[in-house]
């Protein structure tokens, strides 16, 4: 829930005197500062992509923020559904009513008057109001009123010219984009705006829905990226592109404790996502779909995982991807502050023998000749810490660098028969998969519990379970305690 302003409790912030900020969690950054201030903005899409929450964002956050009166005028749905389908996200409009911050202009029954009539009484309102954001949901439903095209045109350089230009009043006229059809309303709005912004709803991978937000217009500012992802959770928010950060001030890892049929995976965001976490016993498939998901993405999303179990005194085994060296390993088990001794007493990190390699506690070294001979010393090494901690062992492997040192059939074989002695055992298999190996994915993916794709839209790293099934997730970096977490945001 979006928090809710107190009685009086206002905060104005100085802006641009040439933008009027949306205070949309993550559209300001995209569009430079905000909207065209005294503008005419397009907000356009079909039946339920986001509008009228949009358009309700603009208003609410315009008042409780920058201290800018709003009227919503209404043509599609009464005042009390209005109240009622923004208070469940948080948007108390009532409470802007009853502070003289907000009107609601019900005109649902007026859609047969004529159209003079109709723009006298939004200009009346506003003027009197002294409103300096307008809402019109929708003018295609006002259109049903114009006689003709020229009509419409007329009218919107009167609302141009007196409310925007006499009244310093931002305006934002909520188009409605037949399914099908790509023209905008009357097809004369977007030539007369300041800003165009066409919202969009589609699915990804079996229905799973994907939402994005594209900047067709936007007069005087420079835009970066035309295309965002967007989510309505708890009101509107844009999805910026990943962004890497670093903890200001590195702190020790805090565990989070196992529930009763699963490990966690250290993520509190990850755990409720996947119902709980990794079930005890199980195998967990992390398929990195998009090929330019970096090294730093999936480490935020499979690392906390990690330092849970070492953290917790329990061991863990890796055979890591290929591109990944023992040395990256090292410091990212050491950027949450883990102890040298811990380093080396439960860490064991599977490499392939060359001349002058490291001698450390926490490297085995395996010729890569013989599957056999290494998966023996692997087995013995994995008794020698079961029997040390008394505790399950966390084992992760990066099937490409498998399938490049000992052959495809031969690496099937092994995930295979590992997974089975990992379920007699209780412990925790995680595969990582990176793309080029469609094949693998399925046979990989039959055989996991847990099964996890990771992929990007418009820079934004996204993240969704096919074991169990769930929603689209944005993935964020969130340094905020010392050191990354995944922070996960659902796509509805």
């Amino acid at each position: 829930m979006l928090p809710k302003p107190e009685e009086g409790d206002k905060i104005v912030r100085s802006v641009s005197v040439d933008k009027v900020p949306t205070g949309i969690n993550g559209l300001d950054e995209i569009i430079s500062g905000g909207l065209p201030k005294g503008g005419i903005v397009i907000l356009a899409g079909n039946p339920g992509t986001g509008k009228t929450i949009f358009s309700a964002c603009f208003l609410y956050y315009g008042a409780v923020n920058y201290g800018e009166k709003g009227v919503y005028v209404s043509f599609a749905e009464s005042r009390e559904t209005f109240l009622k389908n923004m208070l469940s996200l948080g948007l108390d409009f009532e409470g802007l009513e009853k502070r003289g911050e907000f009107r609601f202009l019900d005109l649902v029954t007026a859609r047969e008057e004529a159209t003079p009539a109709i723009i006298e009484t939004i200009l009346r309102e506003i003027s009197e109001f002294g409103a300096k954001r307008l809402v019109i949901d929708s003018f295609s439903a006002m259109a049903q009123a114009f006689k003709d095209t020229h009509e419409a045109r007329v009218t919107l350089h009167t609302i141009i010219s007196r409310v925007t230009r006499l009244l310093g009043c931002t305006i934002i006229l909520v188009v409605e984009v037949p399914y099908g059809e790509n023209k905008m309303g009357l097809g004369i709005e977007e030539f007369v705006a300041d800003g165009i912004i066409r919202l969009s709803k589609s699915e990804l991978e079996g229905g799973r829905i994907f939402r994005e937000v594209e900047i067709l217009k936007m007069r005087g500012t420079p835009i970066q990226e035309n295309h965002s992802v967007f989510t309505l959770k708890d009101g509107f928010k844009a999805l910026p592109p990943f962004e890497a950060k670093i903890a200001a001030k590195p702190s020790r890892f805090g565990p989070r404790p196992d529930a009763d049929e699963c490990f966690s995976t250290g993520s509190q965001d990850l755990d409720r996502m996947l119902g709980g976490g990794y079930q005890k016993g199980s195998t967990a498939l992390i398929e990195i779909v998009d090929p330019y998901i970096s090294i730093l993405q999936y480490h935020v999303l499979i690392y906390p995982t990690i330092w849970n179990f070492l953290a917790q005194g329990r061991g863990a085994l890796i055979f890591p991807s290929a591109g990944i060296d023992y040395s990256l390993i090292l410091r990212r088990v050491k950027e949450v502050c883990l102890e040298e001794n811990e380093i080396n007493n439960l860490l064991r990190i599977f490499i392939k023998d060359y001349a002058g390699i490291r001698s450390a506690p926490y490297i085995v070294a395996c010729r890569g000749d013989s599957f056999l001979e290494d998966y023996a010393k692997y087995v013995e090494i994995e008794r020698e810490l079961r029997e040390r901690t008394g505790r399950p062992i966390l084992h992760f492997v990066g099937a490409d660098m498998l399938i490049d040192t000992y052959g495809l059939r031969e690496a099937l074989s092994a995930i295979r028969n590992h997974a089975a002695r990992v379920r007699e055992r209780g412990d925790l298999y995680m595969i990582l998969l990176k793309p080029g190996h469609p094949r693998i994915s399925e046979v990989l993916g039959a055989l996991a519990e847990s099964h996890i794709k990771i992929t990007r839209k418009y820079g934004c790293v996204i993240i969704y379970g096919v074991k169990p099934r769930t929603p689209l997730y944005a993935l964020e970096m969130d340094v905020s305690k010392g050191y990354f977490m995944p922070k996960l945001t659902q796509i509805i």
